[in-house]
């Protein structure tokens, strides 16, 4: 098992080198709006502007060990973290609770032999609670760029990335 700073350490670094990748992105490929959880970034960006900004983020790390992917939204919308961000055609933004499809609705049975935070669901809870409060956040910010998005008339899109590290 590694060292229990390994997170924070990890977490410094992507951090600087995703500030210093965005500090040198080309300007066709500058994201208007760029918000990180964890490993999920959500960034409004121009529709060309997506595949660009994927090649720059991977071009950075000399070491070829993490590499960033995209995902664009589909019908207007994107998940991101446990919420859908459903971008309407006057330039609203609407955020609804998002479950993956894997999604089963199983729970615990209280009588079963788990640790008591599992089946209250306070250590679940909490974390759901401070994502969905960051989601509202974000969304409001998005709200922000609803001139942008009227404006463009189609030319701005929202995009999800990845990061995924490889271990050598």
């Amino acid at each position: 098992m590694g060292s229990p700073v390994s997170p924070i350490v990890a977490d410094i670094f992507i951090e600087f080198l995703e500030q210093s990748a965005i500090a040198s992105v080309p300007a066709e490929c500058k994201p208007m709006l760029r918000k990180r959880y964890v490993d999920d970034i959500l960034e409004v960006i121009k529709k060309h502007g997506v595949d660009g900004l994927t090649q720059h983020l991977n071009s950075v790390d000399d070491t070829g060990s993490i590499k960033f992917t995209a995902e664009q939204e589909q019908d207007e919308q994107m998940p991101f973290i446990d919420s859908l961000i459903v971008r309407k055609t006057d330039g609203r933004v609407k955020l609804l609770v998002y479950r993956k499809k894997t999604h089963t609705d199983q729970y615990l049975q209280f009588s079963s032999d788990h640790p008591l935070t599992a089946m209250t669901g306070t250590d679940h809870k909490i974390s759901v609670n401070l994502s969905t409060r960051y989601s509202v956040r974000i969304a409001t910010r998005l709200t922000l760029l609803r001139g942008i998005w009227s404006t463009t008339s189609g030319k701005v899109t929202v995009a999800r990335f990845s990061r995924e590290a490889r271990m050598s």
